[in-house]
């Protein structure tokens, strides 16, 4: 089928033909007589939305609030009327029946049949806001050029670091001499953290102390996509540059733009003598390395100090340390910081599954966004620097860049129409590149992942396209577009292996790191405390507790074993030294704390380098992720503990049940309850109603077990002065009545419940493929599973299936829609 790139108003009126197709198709009802006179007798979309909607979702889909799985619609009206009748809605069965019922039945029958919990749409997807930005950043940095690693220092030090650098930032220490601040190279260094107050004296031995410059280089590692705050306190003369296009440098730091054409990030240049503050923000992706370069130079002040210190996303004011930099050199990496309208959750997954106005202006904001970005680094990324040819080599970025952008060869009249648009007025080429990008990134070939059309067989091209947006949330990179022009992805292996690959880069382990952050339910979460019953707790700690989990999932999930079983059965936490002050002193040691030479001892014996330390506990107190302090936190009120949300957690995420919304949802008061019950005591006379316990009787048992720890995830042996009970009986799905005592029950009971497997497939399935798991059918979930336990649950070779079944999915799109994109 030929292809074409679209104009803008083009692409326009694309969506909205799909928006109305999908609000006509939404709407649609049978024909027949009967069913129109059933319609005007009931409101039959009012009594779907009223009775159904909580548990099933707007599209019969399930949600992941109630029922998961689809609406069954290969069943007959009459056998649907009667579980209608007999069983829903759940919380008063008999409100629905007779033509009521039938009515429903029907409607549901024909406004879901087919479409495995879709309503029947074209069921175009379009690419997430994670999506466009990664997309938009690896499209450009497969233009950008890749800095060399072999500068001076580097070429002295090869032989004592790897390949990715050594933790900390290159350090180059210059004698200065009058005016010229980098008159001589007389030491060089790797620094752990910029935070130096040299006073009088001179920074090593062999520079003077009244001039010297220093100048710090390597590369920023950014954990999570947002806003980045940075500070420079000094004062003497210092700037900061950040994620820029490194040049060759004048050395001598005479001028005010010591790194070539780059504006600094914070200049603060000029020495005063008094010590200065100068900060500011920038947004930046993560999973991904940015340049950084600080210059530092001291004439003639009476002291010397620098210290530059960072803000990260979820994080606090703190040095910028090794954690964080590492020695290795970047190039510019784009970050599009287009404010984009949210992407769709209603199925507990981020999909692009609405194109609004609102999205439709953020694309076009992004698009004109990027194209200035391209034409203010035209000459790097077109390789028009030198002279000669220039015309020629920017016609063919622009088209290349294309080719990247659509993850296909561009057609001949595609090439044509860019070559028209670029080289239209040859004394403004910039104006010609310019609505060439822009148009180019307004198509529905770049801006929705997957255009094949329904019952085609994807081409090798696609398929890398699907691995990557599976592994990456982005497009493809120069090696995987190679392996599929070499047709190395026409069989298994060969996607296997480029899977694997991929499974290795920073950004599949961002995007590993995203999807705990929503498994565990972690994201954006009110974590204050009451000051009064916790004044240790403040921001400082919440920010390490997130490290802490995020270390602690990090070690297990990129270890050899990456055993799921780890997860959730580890004994120990990663503490810094302040988190170790407050959730280890609670333990059975002689003096409550581990000595420093104790924690480094174990450090080593996990071979963990890092500020955080593994921390080992009793058995018994501690079992991974269901205990660490940051998700227990969560999982709190203010002021006490929540058995409710805990057993909910445990119940939906963890253990892999569903539960129902409840009928009547009824706060919890806490002043309601007399003064001397316990937490566990004060659920039980809440929940103690049977329409409450249908559910109640699964939650708290599964909370309870948590009740040995407080609301900031501390253990604990009492609660007003009564001994803390943790014990219950739990109903398992096939009828089992199990004795829970302990968070450690729970943690082993879903390490080998196949129920438990499935709900952390489920949810990494969704969060990799975007669609729902029900989609792949029970079988495939089924041989998920059993491949899961064959593999001893390792988590780095799911991702890796799941990563390729991605890329054997059938296309949802129709013919008719590939038809209108044209």
């Amino acid at each position: 089928m030929r292809r074409s790139i679209c104009s803008p108003t083009h692409v326009f009126r694309f969506v909205s033909l799909w928006v109305i197709g999908f609000a006509v198709l939404a709407s649609s009802t049978t024909q027949a007589d009967e069913q129109v006179q059933r319609e005007r007798s009931f409101d039959v979309q009012a009594i779907y939305k009223e009775k159904c909607l909580r548990c099933h979702g707007d599209h019969g889909q399930g949600t992941s609030e109630g029922y998961s799985k689809p609406l069954d619609t290969s069943q007959s009206v009459e056998a649907l009327t009667k579980v209608i009748a007999e069983t829903m809605p759940e919380e008063d069965p008999e409100s629905c029946v007779g033509e009521e019922a039938k009515a429903l039945a029907h409607f549901i029958l024909e406004t879901f049949e087919g479409s495995k919990g879709e309503l029947n749409s074209p069921g175009i997807t379009r690419l997430t806001v994670a999506q466009y930005r990664n997309s938009i950043a690896d499209l450009l940095g497969q233009f950008t050029p890749q800095p060399s690693n072999e500068n001076q220092t580097d070429r002295r030090r090869r032989s004592r670091r790897d390949g990715n650098g050594v933790p900390g930032l290159r350090g180059e220490y210059y004698q200065s001499e009058g005016m010229n601040k980098a008159q001589r190279l007389a030491h060089y260094r790797s620094d752990t953290r910029i935070d130096f107050d040299f006073g009088r004296d001179a920074p090593v031995p062999s520079l003077t102390a009244d001039q010297f410059a220093i100048i710090w280089q390597g590369s920023l590692r950014a954990d999570h996509t947002g806003e980045y705050a940075f500070r420079l306190t000094t004062q003497n003369g210092a700037r900061l540059y950040l994620n820029f296009d490194p040049r060759p440098n004048t050395g001598s730091l005479r001028d005010d733009r010591s790194s070539g054409d780059n504006e600094a990030f914070i200049d603060d240049w000029v020495g005063s003598g008094k010590v200065r503050t100068k900060s500011a923000s920038m947004f930046l992706l993560g999973g991904r390395d940015y340049p950084i370069r600080l210059e530092f130079f001291k004439y003639l002040e009476d002291a010397a100090q620098i210290k530059l210190e960072w803000k990260p996303p979820h994080g606090t004011w703190s040095v910028l340390d090794f954690n964080h930099v590492t020695t290795e050199s970047s190039p510019r990496t784009y970050a599009c910081d287009v404010p984009f309208p949210a992407d769709d959750r209603s199925l507990g997954f981020e999909r692009g599954s609405h194109v609004s106005p609102q999205w439709q202006s953020a694309v076009m904001a992004g698009a004109v966004q990027t194209a200035a970005e391209v034409i203010s680094r035209l000459p790097l990324l077109s390789g028009t620097a030198e002279s000669g040819d220039r015309d020629e080599k920017i016609l063919r970025f622009v088209q290349r860049f294309a080719e990247v952008a659509f993850r296909r060869t561009i057609e001949p009249e595609e090439a044509e129409l860019l070559r028209s648009i670029t080289l239209a007025n040859p004394d403004d080429l910039e104006s010609g590149v310019r609505k060439s990008v822009v148009l180019i990134l307004m198509s529905p070939h770049f801006l929705y992942p997957d255009l094949t059309s329904l019952g085609d067989e994807p081409s090798q091209l696609v398929v890398a396209s699907r691995l990557s947006f599976a592994m990456w949330d982005s497009i493809p990179d120069a090696e995987l577009i190679e392996a599929a022009k070499a047709g190395k992805l026409n069989q298994r292996e060969g996607i296997e292996d480029q899977a694997r690959r991929m499974l290795q880069d920073p950004r599949a382990k961002a995007k590993i790191r995203r999807f705990f952050g929503l498994w565990l339910e972690i994201e954006e979460r009110d974590l204050s405390k009451d000051r009064a019953l916790f004044p240790e707790f403040d921001e400082q700690v919440v920010a390490d507790l997130r490290r802490s989990l995020e270390l602690f999932i990090d070690s297990v999930v990129w270890s050899r074993r990456s055993d799921y079983r780890e997860l959730l059965l580890a004994d120990h936490l990663m503490l810094n030294e302040r988190l170790s002050e407050l959730y280890f002193e609670r333990q059975n040691d002689s003096d409550g704390k581990l000595s420093g030479e104790e924690i480094k001892q174990r450090a080593r014996e996990r071979e963990f380098a890092s500020s955080f330390q593994p921390v080992d506990f009793d058995a018994a107190e501690r079992s991974g992720i269901l205990t660490h302090p940051y998700l227990l936190s969560v999982l709190a009120y203010h002021n006490n503990t929540s058995p409710i949300h805990r057993g909910v957690f445990l119940t939906r995420n963890i253990v892999g049940r569903a539960l129902s919304p409840p009928p009547n949802a009824i706060a919890f008061k806490d002043d309601e309850f007399p003064d001397d019950l316990t937490m566990r005591e004060k659920v039980t006379l809440l929940t103690q109603d049977s329409a409450c316990m249908s559910c109640h009787s699964v939650i708290n048992p599964l909370g309870f077990t948590l009740e040995s720890y407080d609301a900031v995830g501390r253990w604990r042996v009492s609660e007003n002065e009564k001994p803390i009970d943790t014990e219950s009986n739990y109903v398992t799905q096939s009828g089992e009545v199990l004795k829970l005592g302990s968070a450690r029950d729970v943690a082993e009971f879903a390490v080998k419940s196949p129920s438990a497997h499935r709900a952390f497939i489920t949810h990494l399935y969704e969060h990799m493929l975007q669609q729902s798991a029900h989609e792949a059918g029970e079988e495939q979930l089924e041989q998920l599973t059993q491949s899961f336990a064959a593999d001893d649950f390792n988590i780095q070779k799911l991702c890796a299936r799941l990563a390729v079944l991605a890329t054997q999915k059938a296309s949802p799109r129709s013919n008719h829609l590939t038809e209108n994109s044209q």
